[in-house]
């Protein structure tokens, strides 16, 4: 399968992360349906969507997107809260919460509802793809899709592949990727470590940036402006973490 096999994308799990991910894929042209428990929390992934703070109606007064666009896109999007809508997807990716035990319920029952030649991603932000395809009987079809938030606006996604991912599966979301606009960079899997390549770098950051702090090197503001203005970070490495103008000024 190459990226113009890719009929339908199948998302299970909606909220601010599925519905990101599922805004991005209709806007690059793929046909798109939700999966998510109940009609109210698909209700509220299609109103995120279009009026959130990245939803598509700001992209439209951002002159990011035309109404037509807009329209367009709404058009190739669809919900459900049965997993047998999503039988003929060829591509699922899965959004559901960061819970190794529930991903990996979701992808058996997945396993066996979905036709033989899709594929599998998973959103994990850093499980191992390695343990997630014990699941599945598929596993030269299973990958890694690690996307960041706001996934409309971020551009880098994970492509993580573990022993068993087969060449043309690394390919095909490759493929993908490129249709999205959006960068990929290739991950080897690594059982071992939580975080893929960004996350595991960010947390190394933030962590010696605590230390930083902690023996009163520097201020809190002094460490963010340090990577901001010396790096050209668009954001220090405590800026993003809660509490942390509650310690050492």
């Amino acid at each position: 399968m190459n990226v113009d096999d890719v009929k339908l994308i199948g998302v299970m799990g909606g909220g601010v992360m599925g519905g990101g991910i599922a805004q991005s894929c209709v806007v690059a042209g793929f046909n798109v349906r939700i999966r998510d428990l109940t009609d109210e929390l698909n209700e509220k992934t299609r109103e995120t969507m279009i009026e959130g703070r990245f939803g598509l109606r700001g992209a439209v007064e951002r002159d990011k997107l035309t109404q037509e666009q807009l329209d367009t896109a709404l058009e190739r999007l669809s919900f459900t809260t049965t997993i047998d809508d999503l039988r003929n997807a060829d591509l699922i990716i899965e959004a559901v919460p960061e819970d190794r035990d529930l991903k990996k319920k979701v992808y058996a029952e997945l396993d066996g509802a979905i036709k033989p030649e899709a594929v599998f991603a998973s959103n994990t932000s850093g499980f191992a793809i390695s343990d997630l395809n014990q699941a599945v009987s598929r596993k030269a079809q299973f990958i890694g899709m690690h996307w960041f938030s706001p996934a409309f606006v971020m551009r880098l996604i994970e492509i993580v592949y573990a022993p068993e991912t087969s060449e043309d599966t690394i390919k095909l979301l490759e493929g993908v990727g490129e249709k999205l606009k959006k960068e990929t960079i290739r991950v080897k899997d690594a059982p071992d470590a939580y975080g893929f390549v960004a996350n595991r770098i960010y947390f190394a950051a933030v962590a010696e940036a605590r230390k930083v702090m902690d023996e009163e090197i520097a201020s809190v503001d002094d460490i963010n402006k340090a990577m901001r203005f010396g790096f050209n970070w668009p954001a220090g490495p405590l800026e993003m973490i809660a509490g942390a103008r509650k310690g050492w000024q």
